[in-house]
C-alpha cells in the first residue's frame, strides 16, 4: 500500500515525513480536528470568537508588560516604604526578571502537558493575585517575595499568547495579528513609566500593582468563555536535567547583569561566581540538549534556518531597542531637567511611531518581501540613533519627538515582520516552545544591551571627565573672562565646584553619544542576518507566510 498524501495549501506532504525524531511517539488525531501536542489544527479560517479572543489574550499581555517597566518609577518611594538600601530595593526589579526568565522556557512544555488555555488562566490568576499582593506588602521581604509569584506566573503569557495569535488567524492575516501583538507587547516600555509616575504622584506606589486587578479579571473572564481548550499531548517527563541547567544559567545571568554595575563588574567575588555558574551551567546544558534524547529544549528547532537566524535577530533587537530607551530615561530627567512624566510624554510618541508603522506592515506582509521590510526597519533605527549622536542638553523637544518616532516606526518594521518570518517555516506543533525561546531571547538581549551601555556610560563618562580637566587650568583663556570667571572661578571652593560639575555634564553629554554610535554600528552590522532568512512554508503545510 503507497503512503497517502496529504494536502495542505497546495502543497503536498508525505504524511511520515514530519514525524520527528523516532523516539518522540507519533501524535494521535482528535476527533474535533485537533491533534495532541497543544495545537489546534481546525481551519484558522473559521475560528469563532476571533476577535473576542484576540482582545483577552492581549490584555494578558499588556498586564505584563506594562509590570516590566511600571515599577521602576515607583522604586524610590517604596525604598522609604519599607526602609530599604539602594542595594536591597533593587532585589524588587531583579526578582520580577529572574524568576520571569527561568520560567519562560518550559512555557510550551506546561502548554502541551496540561493544555494551553488552563495554563494561560493559571498564569494570568497567578499573576493578577500576586499583583494585588504586591500592593499589600509591608517590608521588603514581602514585596520580593510577590515579586517572583508575579515572574513565576507572568512568564507564560507573552509566549502563549502570541502562540495562541499565530494559530487562530490564517496565514495572510498573521501580519495583521502580529501588529497587535507587538504593540501590546511596546506597552510597557513606552508607556509604562508614564502610568507609573502619574499613579505614584496623584495615589501611592501601592497603585502601580493594583491597576493590574481590573485588567487580569477581565482577561480572565474572557480567555474563559471565548478561548478554546487545546488537545493535551501524550505525556512525556521534563527533563529536569535540562530545565535546571538552563534555569541556573539564566538566573546567573540575569544577576551578572543586573549587579555588575553595582558591584564593580570582576573586582566583585559575586560577579565572579555568577559568571563561572553560568558559564558551567550554560556548558552543561547545551552538551546534554545535542546529546540526550527528550531534551528540555528541542534541538531540531534550531535546524530551522528562519527560527534559528530569529533568534539571533530579536536578540539584537532587545539590545537595540531596550538599550536606548533604558538611556533616554537618565537622559530626559537627570541632563535635561524633566519631571518623570514629562519624560514619559516626550518618549511616548515613539509609541505612536511603532504603532502607525505596524499597521502599515501588516499590510504589506505578503505583498513586499520580509526581508526587505527588515532592511528599511534597522535603517530607520540607525538613522535614528544617527540622529541623537547629535543630542545636547539644549536640544528641542520637537527633535526628540520627531528622532522617537522614525526610531519607533523602525521598531514597527522589525517586529512585525521578524516574528511572521521566523515562525513562517515551523511547523504548528512546534509553535509553543519555540515561542518561548523566542521571547526569551528577546528578554536576555534586552538585558544585556542594558547592561552594556550603562557599563560602558559609567566608564566614558569618568573617562571624559579625566581627559577635559586635562585641559582646565587657571591660565585658559575662557576662564578668564569675566562673565566665566565669576562663576567657575578656579580659585575658590563654590567655583571650582561648580567648575566640576560642568566638567562632569559635558563628560556625561559625550558618554551618552558614544552610546548611541554604538547602537547606530549594531544595528547597521545586524542587516547581513536579512539575507540568512529564506522563505518558505511552514513543517507540515500551510500557505507560505512571507512573500
Amino acid at each position: 500500500m503507497s503512503t497517502p498524501v496529504i494536502r495542505a495549501a497546495g502543497r503536498a506532504s508525505c504524511a511520515t515525513c514530519s514525524a520527528g525524531p523516532p523516539w518522540q511517539p507519533a501524535e494521535p488525531p482528535v476527533a474535533d480536528g485537533r491533534v495532541a501536542g497543544g495545537v489546534d489544527r481546525t481551519d484558522a479560517t473559521t475560528v469563532p470568537h476571533r476577535g473576542a479572543v484576540t482582545v483577552c489574550v492581549i490584555l494578558a499581555v499588556v498586564m505584563q508588560a506594562l509590570d516590566t517597566t511600571i515599577a521602576n518609577v515607583a522604586l524610590p518611594y517604596i525604598q522609604g516604604s519599607v526602609a530599604a538600601s539602594q542595594d536591597q530595593i533593587n532585589w524588587v526589579l531583579t526578582s520580577y526578571i529572574v524568576a520571569a526568565a527561568i520560567m519562560t522556557p518550559p512555557s510550551g512544555w506546561l502548554a502541551g502537558r496540561f493544555g494551553r488555555k488552563r495554563v494561560l488562566l493559571a498564569s494570568v490568576a497567578g499573576f493578577t493575585v500576586a499583583s494585588m499582593l504586591c500592593g499589600m506588602a509591608q517590608s521588603l521581604t514581602e514585596i520580593v517575595l510577590f515579586r517572583i509569584l508575579q515572574g513565576l506566573f507572568g512568564a507564560a503569557l507573552v509566549p502563549l499568547a502570541q502562540s495562541i495569535l499565530l494559530d487562530i488567524y490564517p496565514p495572510q492575516q498573521r501580519g495583521s495579528a502580529m501588529a497587535l501583538f507587538g504593540m501590546s507587547v511596546m506597552v510597557g516600555p513606552i508607556l509604562g513609566p508614564v502610568i507609573g509616575g502619574w499613579l505614584t504622584d496623584n495615589f501611592s506606589w501601592r497603585w502601580v500593582f493594583y491597576i493590574n486587578l481590573p485588567i487580569g479579571i477581565v482577561a480572565f473572564l474572557g480567555i474563559s468563555a471565548f478561548v478554546s481548550e487545546t488537545a493535551r499531548s501524550a505525556f512525556t517527563r521534563l527533563d529536569w536535567f535540562g530545565f535546571a541547567t538552563l534555569s541556573i544559567a539564566i538566573a546567573a545571568l540575569q544577576l551578572f547583569l543586573d549587579r555588575g554595575e553595582q558591584l564593580d563588574w570582576f573586582s566583585s567575588g559575586e560577579i565572579q561566581l555568577e559568571a563561572l555558574v553560568m558559564a558551567v551551567s550554560f556548558y552543561l546544558f547545551l552538551a546534554h540538549t545535542f546529546t540526550a534524547r527528550n531534551s528540555f529544549v528541542d534541538a531540531s528547532l534550531f535546524r530551522d534556518r528562519n527560527f534559528a537566524v530569529g533568534m539571533v535577530f530579536i536578540f539584537v533587537v532587545g539590545i537595540t531597542y531596550l538599550a536606548s530607551l533604558a538611556l533616554m530615561t537618565p537622559y530626559l530627567q537627570s541632563l535635561m531637567g524633566y519631571p518623570v512624566v514629562t519624560a514619559g510624554l516626550v518618549m511616548g510618541p515613539r509609541g505612536i511611531g511603532t504603532m502607525l508603522a505596524m499597521m502599515v506592515v501588516g499590510r504589506l506582509i505578503g505583498r513586499v518581501d520580509t526581508r526587505a521590510l527588515l532592511a528599511i526597519g534597522l535603517l530607520m533605527t540607525a538613522w535614528a540613533m544617527w540622529d541623537m549622536t547629535g543630542w545636547t542638553p539644549d536640544v528641542s523637544q520637537s527633535t526628540i519627538v520627531t528622532t522617537g518616532m522614525i526610531q519607533g516606526a523602525g521598531l514597527g518594521f522589525l517586529f512585525v515582520p521578524l516574528t511572521t518570518v521566523t515562525f513562517s517555516t515551523l511547523a504548528p506543533e512546534r509553535r509553543p516552545a519555540g515561542t518561548g525561546l523566542y521571547n526569551l531571547s528577546r528578554n536576555v538581549g534586552s538585558s544585556v544591551g542594558i547592561s552594556i551601555v550603562a557599563a560602558l556610560l559609567t566608564e566614558n563618562v569618568q573617562a571624559n571627565h579625566a581627559d577635559i580637566a586635562g585641559y582646565v587650568s587657571p591660565f585658559n583663556r575662557l576662564l578668564q573672562v569675566p562673565a566665566i570667571a565669576q562663576s567657575w572661578s578656579p580659585w575658590t571652593a563654590a567655583g571650582r565646584a561648580a567648575l566640576d560639575s560642568e566638567i562632569t555634564r559635558q563628560a556625561t553629554i559625550i558618554a551618552y553619544v558614544d552610546d548611541f554610535w554604538l547602537l547606530m554600528v549594531l544595528a547597521l552590522v545586524a542587516i547581513p542576518l536579512v539575507f540568512l532568512l529564506r522563505k518558505g512554508a511552514a513543517e507540515g503545510g500551510g500557505a507560505v507566510v512571507v512573500d
